[in-house]
């Protein structure tokens, strides 16, 4: 007794673009609630952070004259470290803030990953890699502020400052420039992934340029926060609250456990939200 297998019939370029992409919700990391509510809250801690450490430096009390004069030094960590005297309330909500951000935004973006690689999965899955590897620089840098924080206290700002500032480039680059080189990646992964949410239609151009220029912002140690930084990281919000609320609601296409037309990008338009 023989059993013929009948082969399968070939399916032409109309059938395969009409073919429909099944994706298990349950099966999706890290999952509806938790990756809408770090898009939704990631952004807004991050945005936060910036915000308190650009006003703990204005609301300090310093003359026009020892503003001047961190704005001449080489490095903004001379200024941040006497606002951590002058307001170290203000100071250490923000880099907190700004710390619970970073970590949230790691959740957040292998969210938007995850969302991208239904239909850019090449690039979701570099893009997202680099990012959150990218990220953790950012929490090693957030050690080092903490620390040289602490040095004011025990040792007071002048001579914290001294300590500080006499191997602020090795620390800052970090053991084997690790933290530098994960600093990179953070750029490229932003750009590539960028990319993916344009192609894969998560994105159109407005939200592109601002997902772009928010993940633009500094990378280092006892950095200053300007009022750029801020509205920046408010573009990044008009980007990611959006989407985490419509994860949360269950209504992003991709996401849906009976599956989702892959015919449903659209054409790319050079103007679009």
């Amino acid at each position: 007794m023989s059993i013929q297998h009948s082969p399968a019939p070939e399916r032409g370029a109309q059938e395969e673009q009409e073919e429909t992409v099944r994706l298990a919700l349950g099966a999706w990391f890290p999952g509806r609630f938790i990756g809408g509510a770090a898009l939704a809250l990631a952004p807004v801690a991050w945005c936060v952070g910036l915000l308190l450490r650009y006003l703990a430096l204005r609301t300090a009390g310093f003359t026009p004259e020892r503003l001047a004069w961190f704005d001449s030094r080489p490095f903004p960590a001379y200024g941040q470290l006497a606002v951590s005297e002058a307001s170290p309330g203000l100071a250490t909500a923000g880099y907190g803030c700004f710390a619970a951000g970073a970590v949230l935004l790691c959740v957040a973006f292998v969210a938007l990953a995850g969302i991208v690689a239904v239909r850019a999965p090449r690039l979701a899955r570099i893009g997202g890699t680099l990012v959150v590897i990218g990220l953790f620089c950012r929490l090693y840098w957030a050690g080092v502020d903490h620390t040289a924080f602490q040095l004011i206290e025990s040792l007071g700002l002048d001579r914290a400052t001294q300590l500080v500032m006499a191997h602020y480039t090795d620390i800052s680059y970090g053991p084997l420039r690790v933290p530098i080189t994960a600093a990179f990646a953070l750029y490229a992964g932003t750009a590539v992934l960028a990319v993916g949410a344009f192609r894969s239609g998560t994105f159109g151009t407005g939200r592109l340029v601002l997902f772009l220029l928010a993940g633009s912002l500094w990378t280092g140690a006892l950095k200053e926060s300007g009022l750029l930084d801020v509205v920046l990281s408010v573009g990044l919000c008009a980007v990611f609250v959006p989407l985490g609320i419509r994860v949360l609601r269950g209504t992003v296409p991709e996401l849906r456990g009976q599956g989702v037309p892959a015919t449903g990008r659209g054409p790319l338009r050079i103007l679009s939200w």
